[in-house]
């Protein structure tokens, strides 16, 4: 029995660092992925608004050769 509670001390030592380390790498892993969802959605921002500008553009083209007659 002695000799169980002295193996449990040290493996559950090691245990508890290999534990911390995981921690400390699932937190590091977690703040990179919070940082990738935010540029995610800036760049996004960004690639639709040129879509709906170009789109605008083109809507707007389309409707003054349609009032023109240039579009049947």
């Amino acid at each position: 029995m002695f000799i169980n509670v002295l193996q449990n001390l040290l493996f559950c030592i090691p245990k508890a660092a290999v534990l911390h380390g995981k921690s400390v790498g699932f937190a590091s892993q977690k703040s990179r992925f919070r940082n990738v969802k935010a540029q995610l959605s800036f760049f996004k921002r960004i690639i639709f608004t040129k879509i709906n500008k170009k789109a605008h553009c083109f809507i707007k083209e389309l409707a003054k050769r349609i009032s023109t007659g240039l579009l049947a």
